[in-house]
């Protein structure tokens, strides 16, 4: 099944270029070969003519379909102010650790659109996912940070049914991050963070 395009959703900074951008095409290259999509090595270049005379923070949104079709938007984006705590909310659809897909960002959502309609934007700012053995996942657009105190964030395994995310994965290999299997218990002991590499770490407030 190839009815779908990868995608990868950047931060662009006048200063710095796009954040954490040899991660996202790193990402982008894997899965395009595991799933045997083409044009992934263009992407780096078609980045750089799309953002040559980018002024401003921006989010960068970059889809490539099965046959190489890579196409890339922006728009103006305005960084969380550093003390934002979001409210998160659990969602009663539940995600299923056996598919092979969730492992890839796409444009397959229908699940997480679902869990996000559960709670309206005054109820929840983002929308936590468990698995079907009552393990937590992730967010509808964010993985999942678990702060226990003993001062390395604790992130749930691939295994359970989750995204590689790309500010997870920088937090693992700057080893500020471990896998973990996780469930609500433990997140209620702890402090909970939401997070990508949009926005970066958010501190959150489970509501139940």
């Amino acid at each position: 099944m190839t009815d779908f395009s990868l995608i990868e959703t950047m931060r662009y900074e006048p200063e710095n270029g796009i954040v954490r951008e040899r991660l996202h095409l790193a990402r982008l290259q894997r899965s395009a070969s595991r799933l045997g999509f083409k044009g992934a090595d263009k992407a780096k270049g078609e980045l750089a003519k799309a953002l040559q005379d980018a002024g401003q923070f921006l989010r960068v949104r970059m889809t490539l379909s099965a046959e190489g079709e890579l196409a890339i938007t922006t728009a103006a984006f305005t960084p969380l102010a550093e003390d934002t705590v979001w409210k998160v909310r659990v969602a009663s659809h539940r995600l299923n650790s056996r598919d092979p897909l969730l492992r890839y960002k796409t444009s397959c959502r229908a699940i997480y659109e679902a869990a996000r309609a559960e709670y309206s934007a005054d109820e929840a700012d983002e929308v936590l996912l468990l698995n079907e053995k009552d393990e937590i996942c992730e967010g509808t657009i964010t993985s999942c940070f678990l702060d226990d105190g003993s001062g390395i964030l604790k992130v749930p395994p691939i295994s359970s049914g989750l995204l590689a995310g790309v500010l997870r994965t920088q937090l693992i290999c700057e080893r500020r991050a471990r896998v973990q299997r996780l469930t609500l218990a433990d997140v209620k002991k702890g402090r909970l963070f939401m997070g990508n590499s949009l926005r970066g770490l958010i501190a959150c407030r489970l509501e139940t």
